[in-house]
């Protein structure tokens, strides 16, 4: 039976929650230098301002189709909010060329061999305003120290300090100034959708 979530035909102009994490649950960053190199891979494919080459002085393709909302990058995974625009197809390519990239660098780093992904990534398509919101909340409160937390997108949505990779109008315009902050930290309501957003993130 597959797994649960692995997308088979991807639709424009929609919301995707998108996650994966290490073989056998094991660590994926093991430093900060780690989550900075995979944020860095982020920038070079969906920055349009980015120059940054390969080894051959070839720009880096940039997804132009594909935007990144929210992001958390934890010890053994990581999640993702992106939003399909007219060629959907790119979350594959996007995800493909991150995923290549970054056990590259991994295996590199830690003279390891083989895949580190626990196969291919997850995407649930997200069709409402309602869970769309409870998603963001589910994955910026991901670390304990959320508010504190610097690899993820939260600062982003606090701070309105944005780095060019990222997209946060489609979610944060869903609120009034300072409002998100409140939503956030709204653990009562939060507890509520926490079993359904895990049911729906469950590997079968």
């Amino acid at each position: 039976m597959p797994a649960k979530n692995v997308i088979k035909q991807l639709v424009p102009d929609s919301f995707y929650h998108v996650y994966n994490r290490g073989v056998a649950k094991q660590k994926i960053f093991l430093d900060q230098s780690d989550k900075r190199y995979f944020l860095s891979l982020l920038d070079r494919h969906l920055n349009p301002h980015s120059k940054i080459t390969d080894k051959f002085g070839v720009p880096y393709r940039k997804f132009k189709n594909l935007e990144l909302n929210c992001f958390c990058l934890m010890g053994n995974h990581y999640h993702f909010l992106v939003y399909t625009l007219q060629d959907p197809d790119e979350l594959t390519e996007f995800m493909r060329s991150i995923g290549t990239a970054y056990t590259m660098y991994f295996n590199l780093k830690y003279s390891r061999v083989g895949p580190l992904f626990q196969g291919r990534y997850k995407a649930s398509r997200i069709t409402n305003d309602e869970y769309l919101l409870h998603i963001t909340r589910y994955i910026h409160l991901n670390p304990r120290n959320y508010a504190t937390y610097k690899y993820s997108s939260y600062p982003s949505y606090i701070d309105d300090v944005t780095p060019p990779w990222l997209t946060i109008d489609r979610v944060s315009e869903l609120f009034y100034p300072n409002e998100y902050q409140q939503f956030v930290s709204d653990y009562e309501d939060y507890a509520d959708t926490l079993e359904t957003i895990k049911y729906e993130l469950a590997d079968r």
